[in-house]
């Protein structure tokens, strides 16, 4: 899927997308931003931010100047710790004395590969982790906040990262940066988890929702139909990555390569985290097996023991 030409909103200055619900688009567009973080602000009298975004005197003045006299900023919102998402929440609440809501720190929701995996002393991939990210409250799964007119709901979505939240409004989900309408989401090892990738996107799928309003780019109106094809992208890259192995044993490295082929070259290390995430996935299938230690330059192979899906 392309992203929307048509979404290129004037960064700083607040848009009602909805009855008690606005958007203001922060400065740091980039590769992996598309147009910049998009933070939210919900509610009518006391609001709830959602992602604050990168630490930007800009964009925070911006966000206290969206609020109205009889208006107060009662509760911080932040979906994840990636540097675009969590930095100007501190500064947020400093200024507005509201606290910061969050699943947890920035290891907070890791599963145990993923533990083993930075134990052994797999680094991040370069997506810029929050380091020192840390909530006033956090916030466990189907935990309920609210406000004067508003509610929502806390929803666990591992994946792109272990602490990562969407937060449910009615029909309307914010599903940050595990669905997006501009591109997939980057899964990346040891932060990010492709088979709680996977499991989060099935459960938000077991839902009904009008429309999802992630951390970049244009709302999704179709949620049904985003998930389905973001599902069925994984799987498609999964079999890319099968066809080949069935051939001979390769490395995450050799299989970017040779599946991402219109890549250009400075996303390949990206692109490579991807696969490495698979073939994490496939391993704890049982699918797949490196040869010597589970590590990004291990080489792969099929596990002789398994059978193959249907």
């Amino acid at each position: 899927m392309q992203a929307p030409d048509d979404f290129n909103p004037q960064t700083g200055v607040p848009e009602v997308l909805e009855p008690g619900l606005r958007r203001i688009l922060a400065p740091n567009p980039s590769p992996m931003t598309y147009r910049g973080t998009n933070t939210y602000l919900i509610g009518t009298q006391d609001l709830a931010v959602i992602d604050p975004g990168p630490k930007d005197a800009h964009h925070l003045q911006a966000i206290l100047d969206a609020v109205a006299p009889d208006q107060s900023i009662s509760h911080i919102l932040v979906s994840h710790s990636h540097l675009d998402h969590s930095p100007l929440a501190r500064d947020l609440s400093d200024a507005t004395g509201a606290p910061i809501y969050a699943f947890g720190g920035p290891v907070a929701g890791r599963s145990a590969v993923m533990a083993q995996l930075a134990e052994a002393g797999l680094a991040g991939g370069g997506e810029g982790i929050d380091q020192g990210f840390a909530p006033d409250i956090c916030l466990a799964d189907g935990d309920i906040l609210r406000g004067s007119n508003w509610e929502l709901e806390a929803i666990h979505t591992p994946g792109h990262l272990g602490n990562h939240l969407a937060f449910g409004w009615g029909d309307i989900c914010f599903t940050a940066d595990h669905v997006m309408g501009w591109a997939s989401s980057l899964v990346s090892p040891p932060d990010g988890d492709l088979t709680d990738f996977m499991a989060s996107c099935r459960r938000l799928a077991a839902r009904s929702w009008r429309v999802f309003y992630p951390g970049h780019g244009a709302a999704i109106d179709d949620p049904a139909g985003r998930l389905d094809w973001l599902i069925a992208h994984r799987l498609m890259r999964e079999a890319a990555i099968m066809d080949i192995l069935r051939k001979k044993a390769a490395t995450a490295a050799t299989l970017a390569r040779t599946i991402y082929t219109e890549t250009p070259a400075a996303l390949l290390p990206a692109a490579e985290r991807n696969v490495f995430a698979h073939l994490v996935d496939l391993t704890s299938q049982s699918r797949v097996q490196p040869v010597g230690q589970l590590s990004v330059d291990a080489q792969f192979q099929l596990n002789p023991d398994a059978r193959e899906s249907p």
